[in-house]
């Protein structure tokens, strides 16, 4: 066609980053497919990122500034709505203190520059509280695993690795690239495990897959450790040379016998010398991959600790095979923690969850509900969010919308009115990921990408930068956002690398910054350098820093409470959020295309539970937690895919929001992620 033209950029529909071609007829976006050249996906596009077209032309995009009065929604300019969001800013410090502002920072709009903006933003007017979907999801694994090497960034090598073991993952769901990585691995003969509690997709491929119990993983990495330590099938001159606490690892393992691990975790115990076995045949080309599966529980961070405390053992780390450690793109620091750290002005959640803040600088945002209604340390009065939907993600969802209703000033940047929009004082609408320009890298290949903005936005409509220059040179903080425009900042990005942001726009498969190369701590060592990146430079089986915390200093496996303290109210263990293919946590499901895939939520439900209930696919009925109480369909399960008296209810859905049910008052201590995925509840039919 003469007016169709092809623009090649990354997909932002989740944070994968593949390469796309967008085609564009007289100004619209008309259809989206695969980059054959992308390193990533290789002309490979899943369901979502085709559904592209949708989220930018959708008829119920918001496409002008709302603000609310007493008659409902009232479409209003830009330039109004910024005055009267910079006037209300004012107000609230002067009153209470510039401390009792905040910004929240959605998976929406990634964790890369747009993430590091409202770090800068909210720094810039002076208030430290910087919240983010971080602080329940995807930080848990950033922690543990720095706490054991120093740094979460390493990329599974599985095209190369010849054992690859997932733990509570799911990645032809959550990540289909990666999934194919996978096949083409196993194509060359390695072995997939998959520890799971349910049974997955990618677990009905596995060539072991044990069905633990929720939250007790670590119980079976300790066991398959144990086994390990005592036949001696470790990396001796590794642990040797680059680990602290291995002692201290082989005595606690010790009590860890098949027995023992058959009886926590619900698994035949010849699976734990099999998994063993497996590892070490296929050493140090051995993945062990962590989704969040592990997070959220009371003992999530020690759990994940412990498994990667195999890639110490079996010399997995940085290995080819392994679990890699890639270079970064030498990138400008946007964030403003060095020039104004605002420690004294008390971010909120820090004296509760010392190691979240810092290691990441994150504020606790289930600590900030409590906070905005207790006035306790001090006010929180007004909140920006962007491209995150609280209402719906955040654990005990009732307290969350009573928090968010009190403010003084609540606005939500967003493409659709989600349930966190409809309780702000103003919505100004974002502009998508093919209306906007942000770097984006693949550790894994060592590349770096753009995405291009492809179509301008509508008047009104403004991207993640432009809005936060806008407004803080409206309150005084302009010095801080000098440059134009979101163009000008990616070259300043760009500017101390030895590479233009011109040669990185001109390489849509993947501009290549550096080759790669393994084991580099031996490197460091040959350098005198630290060998990880750790407080004692080695790799850490055992923690100072958590011990002179008052936590364990090794990763000791607590038995989930459902266990421990069994509950005759509340029989039944409830997961949440195992993914679905077409959805992305709370998005996508105003997509006609995508929600006729799965039209409603479901609870999933054994099938000697469900005669139990005397329920069949369809029925409704009332799942109750201490926190709240929902009604939703049931989906009645292959008797293999979950465990008798172990349920799961995807996130996400408005009519049957699960995180009415989670818990906000339980969390793990190191990192103060909620527990959301071994949840007591009871159920009861509905009779209608």
């Amino acid at each position: 066609m003469e007016n169709r033209q092809v623009h090649q950029t990354l997909c932002r529909m989740c944070d994968d980053h593949c390469g796309i071609n967008v085609y564009v007829e007289n100004g619209k976006v008309v259809d989206i497919d695969g980059n054959k050249d992308h390193v990533w996906n290789k002309g490979r596009l899943c369901i979502k990122g085709r559904a592209g077209v949708d989220l930018n032309n959708a008829p119920d995009r918001i496409r002008k500034p709302l603000k609310r009065t007493e008659n409902g929604w009232e479409e209003i300019s830009l330039e109004q709505a910024l005055d009267e969001i910079a006037a209300k800013t004012k107000e609230i410090q002067a009153k209470y203190g510039k401390r009792t502002m905040s910004v929240w920072k959605g998976e929406a709009i990634g964790f890369a520059q747009q993430e590091e903006n409202f770090r800068r933003f909210i720094h810039a007017i002076g208030s430290p509280n910087y919240f983010s979907n971080d602080s329940e999801c995807f930080v848990g694994r950033w922690i543990g695993y720095s706490l054991v090497y120093g740094r979460w960034g390493s990329q599974p090598e599985f095209i190369n690795s010849k054992c690859i073991v997932t733990w509570g993952a799911n990645p032809p769901h959550a990540h289909p690239n990666m999934m194919q990585q996978i096949n083409h691995a196993r194509d060359n003969g390695a072995k997939l495990i998959v520890i799971d509690s349910r049974l997955s997709a990618i677990g009905r491929q596995a060539d072991i897959f044990a069905q633990v119990k929720p939250g007790t993983d670590g119980a079976l990495a300790w066991g398959v450790m144990r086994e390990l330590i005592e036949n001696g099938w470790y990396d001796k001159d590794f642990v040797e040379k680059f680990t602290m606490g291995f002692e201290k690892v082989k005595e606690y393992a010790a009590k860890f016998t098949p027995e023992y691990v058959a009886k926590e975790t619900g698994i035949d115990s010849s699976l734990v010398k099999e998994i063993a076995e497996a590892m070490w045949n296929n050493a140090p080309a051995v993945i062990n991959y962590v989704g969040n599966g592990l997070e959220h529980h009371e003992n999530g961070i020690n759990n994940i600790r412990a498994v990667a405390y195999f890639d110490g053992l079996l010399g997995s780390v940085d290995a080819k095979g392994g679990n890699f450690l890639p270079t970064g793109f030498p990138l400008k620091e946007l964030t403003l923690y060095h020039e104004l750290p605002l420690i004294e002005e008390g971010p909120i959640g820090r004296d509760r969850f010392p190691v979240l803040y810092d290691f990441r600088q994150e504020c606790h945002t289930m600590v900030a509900m409590d906070t905005i209604l207790s006035e306790d340390p001090y006010p929180l009065k007004g909140m920006i969010i962007a491209g995150a939907n609280p209402v719906m993600t955040n654990p005990n969802a009732n307290k969350v919308t009573e928090a968010l209703k009190s403010l003084e000033l609540l606005v939500v940047r967003e493409l659709f009115m989600s349930e966190t929009a409809e309780l702000a004082h103003y919505i100004l609408p974002a502009a998508s990921y093919l209306e906007r320009s942000e770097l984006h890298g693949h550790g894994g290949f060592q590349v770096m990408g753009l995405t291009k903005k492809i179509i301008e936005p509508e008047e009104g409509i403004q991207d993640e930068y432009q809005f936060l220059h806008d407004l803080a040179h409206r309150l005084g903080a302009g010095e801080y956002f000098p440059w134009e425009n979101e163009d000008k900042l990616n070259e300043w990005l760009v500017s101390d690398s030895g590479v233009t942001l011109e040669e990185i726009a001109a390489a849509p498969g993947g501009y290549k910054y550096a080759e790669k190369t393994y084991h580099k701590h031996e490197q460091n060592v040959a350098n005198g350098k630290k060998a990880f990146n750790t407080p004692s430079g080695k790799l850490e089986f055992t923690s100072e820093y958590l011990k002179d915390l008052g936590y364990q200093e090794i990763a000791e496996y607590i038995p989930p409470t459902y266990m421990t303290d069994k509950s005759e109210e509340y029989p039944f263990v409830l997961i949440t959020g195992a993914r679905k293919v077409m959805y992305y946590h709370g998005r996508n499901r105003n997509f006609a295309r995508l929600k006729s895939a799965m039209p409603t939520p479901e609870i999933e439900l054994h099938p000697a539970d469900a005669k139990r209930l005397d329920v069949v696919d369809g029925h409704v009925v009332k799942v109750t937690s201490t926190i709240g109480s929902i009604e939703i369909p049931v989906k009645v399960m292959h008797e293999k895919e979950i465990n008798e008296g172990v349920t799961q209810i995807t996130h996400g859905w408005r009519e049957s929001n699960v995180n009415i049910l989670t818990h906000d008052d339980r969390f793990d201590p190191i990192d103060g992620f909620p527990l959301m995925k071994s949840v007591e509840v009871k159920i009861e039919k509905v009779e209608k």
